[in-house]
């Protein structure tokens, strides 16, 4: 039987300030990473097993997906059927001010669990969805957006308190924040072993257990974050990867695709009016207002 054709849909809205995601046709396996920003998320067709949050799931059509920012997760492919995914990406400033106006006042939001089966939500999830992929008015669009968060936020979010239950000790944290501003630099484990005043094995073994990822997948992460950031900005994918801190362009294109299920030059293309920088002629829309 031949394999539905990929297709990689992605549109950025300026007017609401997130990105609608659409994955179809894909068996590829995403490794442990984590994003900077929420995800809301539905399966369309296929079966997945996910890992979040210490936790295992099996996904099916009609499951809800909420990934907080930094919640690690991976998933694969169930009996190698086809993945049909799509998710809205919300950006932490976007959530704070919608949550402003939900709630009446101001607190970091953070989902309670990765999965909710078969949930009617993903019908509102839908329509933002497709509002955003059909240019629709934008008052059409902020009211997709403000329902679909009401009903989430009463049913599956918490204020994110100071002290959260699984926020890393004060060692890994200071690791984090190390890593945080020295990403574009050859971190060594000896190094950050040496910092935190423990040995290399049993730092690789807090870290990971504390934040759901090795100190290498956490730095990767990060590379990739701001690698995006760049792109966004039209820096050219080989330079963003120098200054991300990659070692080379092959292994930025790598890790890019495989967290983030576009390569470099496709996702550049999302925020470029022209769309000319790609030779790969993969279906990426824009929409809400000038790039």
């Amino acid at each position: 039987m031949p394999q539905e054709q990929e297709q990689r849909h992605v549109c950025y809205d300026s007017d609401l300030n997130i990105e609608a995601y659409n994955l179809s046709g894909i068996v590829q396996k995403f490794p442990n990473h984590f994003h900077e920003y929420y995800v809301i998320g539905f399966i369309e067709g296929g079966r997945r097993h996910l890992w979040c949050r210490d936790q295992e799931y099996d996904l099916s059509r009609g499951d809800l997906i909420l990934f907080n920012p930094r919640d690690t997760h991976r998933c694969a492919p169930i009996s190698g059927e086809i993945l049909d995914y799509r998710a809205v990406n919300i950006p932490q400033d976007a959530m704070d001010r919608a949550v402003r106006d939900i709630a009446g006042s101001q607190y970091t939001a953070r989902f309670t669990q990765p999965v909710v089966f078969q949930s009617e939500i993903t019908q509102s999830l839908a329509a933002l969805y497709n509002s955003i992929v059909d240019q629709a008015p934008r008052l059409e669009k902020e009211e997709a957006f403000y329902l679909l968060l009401e009903q989430i936020l009463t049913e599956y979010s918490r204020p994110c308190g100071e002290a959260e239950k699984d926020a890393p000790d004060g060692k890994i944290s200071m690791i984090c924040d190390y890593l945080e501003t020295h990403y574009d630099e050859n971190v060594a484990l000896s190094d950050l072993a040496e910092m935190a005043e423990l040995s290399r094995s049993w730092l690789l073994h807090l870290f990971t257990r504390q934040t759901g990822v090795s100190p290498y997948r956490y730095l990767q992460s990060l590379r990739v974050q701001k690698a995006k950031e760049l792109l966004e900005q039209g820096v050219a994918p080989v330079d963003a990867a120098a200054a991300a801190g990659f070692s080379d362009q092959s292994h930025f294109s790598r890790f890019f695709k495989d967290f983030i299920g576009l390569t470099p030059k496709q996702y550049q293309r999302i925020f470029t009016a022209s769309g000319q920088l790609s030779d790969e002629p993969v279906p990426i829309r824009h929409t809400g207002g000038a790039l």
